[in-house]
């Protein structure tokens, strides 16, 4: 199916949009079900799935994958026949809102356009729906402990990646906006092979893959030259990066954009904690 027909299908549906956007480790997923229960939404994608209530009825879930890469590529729907997975299970369901979970609303909005859904119509930020000690904690198990949820069942994850699977949990959500009384949630806390605790230090080689991979999603006129990488004593990291441009290329964003962007991609997908970003621009020609 074509893509202007696959939006005029959305379209002709009635398929809005929601995304829920939050730097990595701030509690998305954990608080997806929330957001689905206030807004009515039928279906969630998040880190490669499709999911629909308690069952994942599609995809491939990138905290199953190896390495930075690997992850990168599921979480955007980079392979098509991942993607193409997506796409005809989405024509099978009856929906009418379906919530796209990322770390930036230039990743949702990426995701949707490779799914051919339209652009989310209501972005909802993580600081909207969690407090910020709920966010601090979020982040401290993320980093300290490697773990990451997955908003359905463990039976539902260890089908198909049992060695994923650390423990589940329980969650109750009382009466609130739109929800219905007691409902209550099961989530499964995984640790992905990328998100290891206690890992080494991170090679300034595969810190400058990752910086490279999300230079080149985000701009692939800029060249990156160099990537500098320090540790610090939290275990979090600070990074220098020195990039290329061509003098007459016009940049539609800012440096601070860029370093958010940067940072959120090696927190999602190389499992450490960044501080710090700082971004040197050399014109040339």
């Amino acid at each position: 199916m074509n893509r202007i027909f696959q939006f005029a299908f959305s379209k002709l549906k009635g398929v809005k949009v929601y995304a829920l956007v939050g730097r990595s480790g701030t509690g998305k997923s954990y608080h997806s079900k929330l957001v689905a229960a206030k807004y009515h939404i039928d279906l969630i994608i998040d880190d490669g799935l499709l999911i629909k209530g308690d069952r994942i009825i599609a995809g491939h879930s990138a905290k199953r994958d190896p390495n930075f890469i690997a992850a990168v590529r599921t979480a955007v729907f980079d392979d098509d026949e991942h993607r193409n997975q997506i796409m005809n299970a989405l024509l099978k369901e009856r929906y009418k809102r379906i919530l796209i979970i990322g770390t930036s609303e230039k990743m949702v909005g990426k995701i949707a356009k490779r799914l051919e859904l339209p652009q989310p119509e209501k972005i909802i930020h993580i600081e909207d729906i969690a407090s910020e000690e709920e966010i601090e904690t979020a982040m401290r198990i993320r980093y300290t402990e490697g773990k990451h949820v997955i908003p359905v069942p463990s039976i539902e994850v260890t089908r198909s990646a049992p060695q994923i699977v650390y423990d589940s949990m329980k969650v109750f959500m009382g009466r609130k906006g739109h929800m219905k009384k007691n409902q209550t949630y099961e989530k499964t806390i995984v640790r992905p092979e990328f998100s290891r605790p206690g890992k080494d230090e991170m090679s300034e080689a595969v810190l400058t893959q990752m910086v490279r991979h999300a230079i080149g999603e985000y701009d692939p006129v800029m060249k990156v030259k160099k990537v500098r990488g320090v540790k610090n004593t939290d275990s979090s990291y600070s990074i220098g990066i020195t990039l290329q441009l061509p003098a007459r290329h016009y940049v539609n964003t800012t440096i601070s954009d860029l370093q958010e962007y940067i940072s959120d991609c090696i927190e999602k997908y190389g499992g450490v904690l960044v501080k710090k970003v700082n971004v040197e621009i050399e014109e040339w020609g």
